[in-house]
């Protein structure tokens, strides 16, 4: 195939053109005069499977003939005499392995770093040893760096390095996958030494980014019948740039770096790099430009010299759409325009973008007119359903178990699968309910016991519930191997239900067989792993399931792709659109490395951090040189500003700074395109003004209106009556919390407990009227309803900073009578009304002239005096109802104290003013309120007197308060 050479054989494929397409094309034109079994000869490298698929799709798309003989770089191990090399060990071995030397590490030293970057450490480590395997580098070299001027902290990561002499250093026998790959291309290209191959051998695709790959290209390009293909290679770029790519620390970044790397390893200049087929790129203007937006930093000097040379900059980028949204929704939108209008015109097209949240929006906005892209990167196999599920049953192992997790369970779309799901939920509806409005915080069996008292449900469905849920808490540690078997247990008899009548469908579709896959992998080497903690287990099992990602192909569009960087080194579209152009999203930010420095891994032989960075460029010099280009990014993020993306700001400054050749004309005529869609995406957005609702004033029937209030909520009805309204007309009730905390009400229903239970003991027991007593008794109640630790020990130190206070207080009360009656009930007719009030004092005491004081617990602040006057009148209402005999089991009594006692942070005693308030004015001031509610023209407004414009009620929602406000004009309307 080709002519006797001295030198290394090398050609390349200009960005732009279709590589796959000029691969095949150029493999049919230099097998032309060969006869038919001079392809099948060919034996052809790549470096991707998707490669290995376009190629064979364009040969079957022409005229018949035999296929060349297509290999991956990986597989070059699995023929000949390399068979002879065991099996690669499994990365989540090794992955196992490092996770038990860096945990026995940290138990014999503790200081060197955090338990809980176990697993963090461990997957940092074994990318630093799979990289010094790949290159080639022995831990010799990493000891022997220059590390005076960091000595503390080399010395704390020099002791999680010597694990790599383990690993590193180990013999065929156990080799990992980099390692065994090198030791592979060693042992071919000292076969080719010896017996090189007769027939042509090329690779093809690779920019030998990688050493092993780079050490198998300079090998392959020297043999007689052996060739490169270099993909994206710039045949526009000067001499005078390659000389200036010498250097990594300042050329890694660049996207033509790993080329000039190869071509100084061959012994080869630029001009000898020939052109694969003579093809022309769709633009070759626009690649010029682009080459020169690219040169490196010292010598941008370029810019001024070769760019008044650029003399067709409107020819070149009269394809281009420069998009510069002002939000990333903005962008995702004006982006599915443009797909949906590919989609319409039989363009193909592609989204191109490392930026999973722009796709993701991309893809709901294309929903809308139900165009369905096809998206190479899949789902996280972690948010798919089956690995949900699986991280919420692992979770049912750490934690007690809660009602939001246990419903979480419950309602997950993989539950109970098995039969009978329609009854599964309802008996979950019903239990929410019953969670919501009965708690307890943390169901058991009991407590969900309690729920078949009051509901009916199927027995089975209980039995299948407390057993598969309940009690599921693991303490201490077990076998990695006892946790993956549990957790299977427990996931599939979760999946298959109380009653199956089929197998449950967790393992179903490629999703469930990907999490199956998954834990089939960890049960093989769960020997590995050792004993970790249910904690431990949930967090290997969550990052097992981020590492892989799933495709279920639900009928993608077939001209509507979303690839990322990768998959666009190897496919062509009409249409490309670059997508997520900012800084820290393409190119992304390097990856921190807690180990070694940019300098420390240049002399080691590493990969610097802006290798990925020169990758992702060379991937945009090839998509940017497409037949039709846009180049999208958002100037700014959820939350700040954005920086444009290196490229686009080079490119754009290059143009600007090009008047002569009407490059500034040229870069607004690209943001005048792109403003049009942008524009179009904004009428789009563009929805019906719709009026502001008004502030409330219902007025029901006076039939409807309620007949019975609680004291209480006198205090509503005066400040937020249409809280009133919503409750006792419309019936209304808030739907309790499903995640239950320790919040003020719970803390209220706790204290005024153990104020009556103990004030209660003490009229037996005097003696026990003392702070031991009193904060023992305190810490008793605490545990019993209390089930948050943390709050316990909160609410207890508040008790003990009021308790000297209460005691005291308590014990002057004592001279003169005491407690009588607690929770003590009220209720009372107020006539002539057709009107009851109701209600329960906390606390009554007698004195020893035979009248009544009233009390009343606040673990809140409580009211002064002004604001009982005019808003909370409960403990006013309760002396007039007393004094008009409305306690049930009392006469009319007289009322000679009435006060709050504060039993909040501080202890505090507010009086009411029964002085300025006496209760024959109370009585009257409550029929008049009562009086002006049953006139048909009173309505009940929204938030009319609250004490505070940010005081949130029940019912605001229903009210659409914040659509008005309090400045806003009651809306009167008549019910009926």
């Amino acid at each position: 195939m080709f002519d006797p050479n001295p030198n290394a054989r090398v050609f390349a494929v200009a960005p732009g053109v279709d590589f796959p397409r000029a691969l095949v094309d150029g493999l049919r034109a230099r097998t032309m005069h060969l006869p038919p079994e001079g392809m099948a000869r060919v034996h052809l490298v790549i470096n991707t499977k998707r490669m290995s698929r376009r190629i064979r799709q364009l040969f079957d798309e022409g005229p018949a003939c035999l296929l060349p003989r297509l290999s991956m770089v990986t597989d070059l191990g699995s023929s000949g005499d390399m068979t002879r090399l065991p099996a690669a060990v499994p990365p989540l071995r090794r992955r196992l392995e490092l996770t038990q030397l860096i945990s026995r590490l940290l138990d014999q030293e503790p200081d060197l770093a955090a338990r809980a970057s176990l697993y963090d450490l461990a997957d940092s480590l074994a990318t630093l040893f799979d990289e010094m395997q790949g290159e080639g580098v022995l831990p010799e070299a990493i000891r022997q760096l220059d590390v005076s001027d960091m000595s503390g902290h080399w010395a704390r990561a020099q002791k999680f390095i010597d694990i790599a002499e383990h690993f590193v250093g180990s013999d065929d026998e156990a080799l990992d996958v980099q390692a065994r790959q090198r030791r592979v291309v060693e042992n071919l290209i000292e076969h080719w030494q010896v017996t090189p191959p007769d027939h042509p051998v090329i690779l093809a695709g690779s920019t030998g980014s990688r050493g092993t790959t780079l050490m198998l290209m300079e090998a392959i390009a020297r043999l007689p019948q052996g060739a490169l293909i270099l993909p994206g290679y710039d045949f526009d770029q000067p001499d005078k740039v390659w000389t200036e790519l010498d250097e990594a620390l300042l050329s890694e970044d660049h996207p033509q770096y790993r080329f000039r790397k190869l071509m100084t390893a061959l012994g080869l200049t630029p001009n000898q790099i020939e052109p694969w087929v003579a093809t022309q790129a769709p633009a070759p203007a626009r690649n010029r430009l682009v080459s020169l937006s690219l040169r490196p930093a010292p010598v941008t000097d370029a810019w001024m010299s070769e760019g008044p040379q650029l003399t067709d900059l409107p020819q070149a980028m009269e394809n281009v759409t420069l998009v510069e949204a002002s939000s990333p929704r903005d962008e995702a939108l004006a982006i599915a325009l443009r797909l949906r209008e590919a989609a319409e015109t039989g363009q193909t097209a592609a989204l191109i973008t490392p930026d999973r949240m722009l796709t993701r929006q991309v893809s709901a906005a294309l929903d809308r007119w139900d165009i369905l892209p096809d998206d190479s990167a899949g789902l996280p196999l972690q948010l798919s359903p089956p690995g949900r599920f699986l991280r919420h049953v692992a979770g049912l192992f750490v934690d007690r178990l809660t009602g939001e997790s246990l419903l979480t369970l419950l309602k997950h779309p993989l539950c109970h699968g098995g039969g009978d799901r329609g009854n599964h939920l309802r008996h979950t509806r019903d239990l929410e309910l019953d969670l919501r409005r009965n708690g307890p915080p943390f169901p058991d069996a009991e407590s969900l016991g309690g729920f078949t008292e009051r509901r009916e449900v199927t027995p089975h469905w209980l039995s299948w519930i407390t057993t598969q849920f309940c009690d599921q808490t693991m303490t201490g540690e077990l076998p990695l191997r006892a946790w993956v078997d549990h957790l299977r247990t427990v996931a599939e008899a979760i999946s298959l239900g109380s009653q199956p009548e089929t197998d449950g469908p967790l393992w179903e579709k490629n999703a469930g067989q990907k999490a199956l896959k998954v834990l089939n992998t960890l049960t093989d080497e769960a020997q590995h792993g050792g004993n970790m903690t249910a904690r431990d287990f949930a967090d290997l099992l969550g990052a097992l399931l981020a590492g892989e990602e799933v495709r279920d192909r639900d009928a993608p569009h077939e001209r509507i792709m979303i690839w990322g960087t990768l998959e666009a080194r190897v496919q062509g579209a009409d249409l490309m659109i670059l997508g997520g152009l900012n800084e820290g999203s393409w190119p992304e930010a390097a990856s921190p490395d807690p180990w070694l420095n940019r300098q420390m891994r240049d002399q080691a032989g590493l990969l610097l951090p802006e290798r990925r960075i020169g990758l992702s460029a060379h991937d945009y010099q090839q998509a940017i040189a497409a037949p039709e280009v846009w180049l999208t990014r958002a100037t700014r993020s959820d939350d700040s500003e954005t920086v444009a993306s290196r490229w686009l700001n080079r490119l754009t400054n290059l143009l600007q700074g090009l008047p002569d050749q009407q490059g500034p004309d040229v870069l607004q005529d690209m943001r005048k395109r792109g403003q049009t869609w942008l524009d179009w995406a904004e009428v789009l957005e563009d929805a019906p003004r719709i009026a502001p609702a008004k502030r409330p004033s219902p007025r029901p029937p006076v039939p409807a209106r309620p007949r019975q209030l609680s004291v209480t909520e006198i205090k509503r009805l005066i400040r937020d009556p249409y809280a009133i309204y919503a409750k006792h007309v419309l019936r209304l009730k808030p739907l309790d919390p499903l995640v239950q905390a320790p919040d003020a009400l719970l803390r209220g229903i706790v204290i005024h407990e153990i104020l009556e239970t103990f004030i209660r003991d003490s009229l037996e027991d005097p003696s026990i009227l003392n702070r031991h007593d009193f904060l023992a008794r305190s810490k008793d109640l605490l545990e019993t309803h209390v089930p948050w630790p943390t709050a316990r020990k909160l609410w207890l130190a508040r008790i003990e900073r009021i308790t000297d206070a209460f005691i005291a207080s308590e014990i002057e009360r004592r001279k003169d009578g005491g407690p009588i009656a607690f929770e003590s009930k009220l209720s009372l007719a107020l006539d002539p009304l057709d009107f009851k009030l109701v209600g329960r004092a906390d606390r009554l005491d007698l004195n020893s002239r035979g009248a009544l004081r009233i009390y009343d617990y606040k673990t809140g602040a409580p009211p002064t005096p002004a604001q009982q006057s005019k808003f909370d009148k409960q403990l006013l209402i309760e002396a007039a109802m007393a004094e008009e005999g409305g306690f049930e089991g009392m006469d009319p009594m007289p009322v000679a104290q009435a006060a709050f006692i504060g039993v909040g942070g501080t202890f505090k005693e507010v009086p009411a003013p029964l002085d300025k308030e006496p209760p024959a004015k109370v009585w009257a001031d409550l029929r008049t309120l009562i009086e002006a509610y049953f006139e048909p023209d009173q309505g009940f407004t929204s938030r009319r007197m609250l004490h505070m414009d940010t005081d949130i009620g029940d019912y605001d929602q229903l009210s659409r308060f914040g659509e008005w406000d309090r400045t806003a004009d009651p809306m009167p309307e008549d019910l009926t």
